[in-house]
């Protein structure tokens, strides 16, 4: 791996490591001030705030370990640790969620007296604190890094947080008003829900070892049929996802090259330019092809057969 490569994932253990000091501080400060004024809400968002804090050691370490090199035991390193820490949070933050609303139900229906000015002076301290951390997440890479994305989702639940206890402070304080306390934990959480919900389903595909969103198999066959007139048919397909490399396997029907070596690196350099798949074993077979996803569609054949004749340059593979 080169030094170039390591230097995203060096800068995201840095953001990582900055916003779980930032987040521990005022989470402290969030308990404390939230047993003082008795609000809901300020003990809600510290409750985001212990979520996001293991969250963020969690996924400093996996990005830690991800940069292990591979062994024979191992031989995809440890990049699925990333996974697994962005499966991990968005399920606790779910439970945490359920727990907040439970709460929530209580004090409703129980209102208890709450010290607004002191929940005012704390909820906007922790608002910068999270406005703070939110954007060293939001730094360079957290749209590729599903693990720096699942960290990030646990800062913005805090952040909304915090604005909700703000808000629910200042009614407080000018109407006497209590239950808008748990009512904004409540409108806070189920915003948070339905992110954490999405991250968890994604997490969870990639697991499953399922095929990336952005691909759909059946067109990349074809697209493959069509853009290199060698290749007769594609089956046995096979991609997933690994921390965020892609990986492929496939199998290829093919007229019997001049240059094996060269047929065959084009088709990875035309997977890695316009999949992004970076790592994809080949099978290339001479003979007819008579298994069940053998079938191509007649346009797909007859686009391949027509350009039999053309002249393709071959490309250099990017490794």
């Amino acid at each position: 791996m080169s030094v170039q490569s390591l230097l995203p994932e060096d800068r995201n253990s840095r953001r990582l490591l900055l916003a779980f000091l930032v987040t521990v501080v005022f989470m402290v400060i969030e308990v404390i001030g939230g047993l003082i004024s008795g609000s809901l809400a300020l003990l809600a968002d510290a409750g985001h705030m212990l979520t996001d804090a293991a969250a963020l050691l969690m996924a400093l370490l996996a990005v830690r370990f991800a940069r292990r090199k591979p062994n024979s035991r191992h031989t995809f390193g440890y990049l699925r640790l990333t996974t697994m820490a962005a499966f991990v949070n968005a399920s606790a933050l779910l439970l945490i969620v359920i727990l907040i609303l439970w709460e929530a139900v209580q004090r409703f229906m129980t209102p208890e007296p709450v010290l607004g000015g002191t929940m005012l002076a704390i909820a906007i301290a922790g608002l910068f604190a999270n406005l703070l951390a939110f954007w060293l997440l939001h730094q360079g890479e957290e749209k590729e890094n599903i693990n720096v994305r699942a960290a990030a989702l646990h800062v913005m639940g805090d952040l909304l947080g915090s604005v909700g206890a703000v808000v629910a402070a200042l009614i407080i304080m000018n109407t006497g008003w209590t239950p808008i306390d748990p009512i904004l934990s409540v409108l806070v959480s189920c915003l948070v829900l339905r992110n954490a919900w999405g991250l968890l389903r994604e997490s969870f595909h990639e697991l499953l070892e399922g095929t990336p969103q952005e691909i759909d198999i059946d067109k990349l066959r074809k697209d493959l049929c069509l853009a290199i007139p060698e290749v007769r048919n594609v089956h046995h397909v096979h991609v997933w996802q690994i921390g965020e490399q892609r990986l492929m396997t496939l199998h290829t029907q093919v007229i019997p090259p001049h240059d094996h070596d060269a047929l065959l690196e084009r088709i990875q350099h035309h997977l890695s330019e316009k999949y992004n798949i970076g790592h994809a074993t080949i099978q290339m077979e001479y003979g007819v092809c008579d298994m069940p996803d053998c079938t191509i569609s007649e346009v797909a054949a007859s686009s391949a057969a027509s350009g039999h004749g053309h002249h393709h340059h071959g490309h250099d593979h990017q490794h």
